[in-house]
């Protein structure tokens, strides 16, 4: 009797059905980042100006141009790139002509040039306001004693180099650099999943389908 198939085949039918809705709304949280990071970008690449007299996080990504010298003070980041393997994220006190402390990450040096003098230099700098999100519950603290840090902080970097919480990552810089090159701002860090957890879900359908066609298989071999 075809009762017998009604049950499994409706058990089949709604988990498909919610396992596909979650693959497309999977698909639509895709299409918001994706705009969410056209956002981003256009902000990153927007005229920049001068740094403002009063700066908060709501910034994040500006663009602003800061002329002043570095003082000799840093942090050393541990990081890496493609090019040059490991290394270190160079963020260095700075004080700008209107005479405020705040801080530059200035760029990445190779493993090998990491204790390079760096005494303080003019500079003028293009870059963006940031305010990273990279310290987890899983992030070492810095080890102080040897100034290496695990993530840019920038409440504890700032109270650390005694300036004032402002961060600018500097994508042009003018004057002598010290060979740190420069890393600019990029949304290439900020997470998108979503594609792949579409796949995900309609690969599970797929295998909810299978399932179901199976058990009804297996109840229709009963009859004989």
């Amino acid at each position: 009797m075809m009762t017998r198939y009604l049950f499994p085949a409706l058990l089949g039918l709604v988990g498909c059905a919610i396992l596909i809705s979650l693959g497309l709304w999977q698909l639509r949280r895709m299409d918001w980042k994706e705009g969410v990071l056209d956002q981003i970008q256009a902000q990153i690449d927007a005229p920049a100006i001068p740094l403002p007299q009063s700066v908060d996080p709501s910034m994040k990504y500006m663009p602003v141009t800061i002329s002043g010298t570095t003082t000799g003070d840093e942090i050393d980041i541990l990081s890496g790139t493609k090019e040059h393997g490991g290394g270190y994220q160079i963020v260095s006190r700075f004080i700008t002509d209107d005479g405020r402390a705040i801080m530059v990450d200035r760029g990445f040096v190779p493993q090998e040039d990491r204790y390079v003098e760096r005494g303080p230099t003019r500079l003028t700098i293009r870059g963006n306001l940031h305010w990273p999100d990279e310290k987890g519950g899983s992030t070492p603290d810095p080890n102080l004693s040897e100034n290496i840090w695990f993530a840019r902080d920038v409440p504890a970097m700032a109270s650390q180099l005694d300036t004032l919480p402002i961060l600018v990552v500097a994508s042009v810089v003018e004057g002598d650099a010290q060979g740190v090159e420069p890393i600019p701002v990029s949304i290439q860090g900020i997470p998108n999943n979503h594609l792949s957890y579409a796949v995900q879900w309609f690969m599970i359908a797929a295998v909810w389908a299978g399932m179901t066609l199976a058990l009804i298989w297996r109840i229709r071999q009963r009859r004989y």
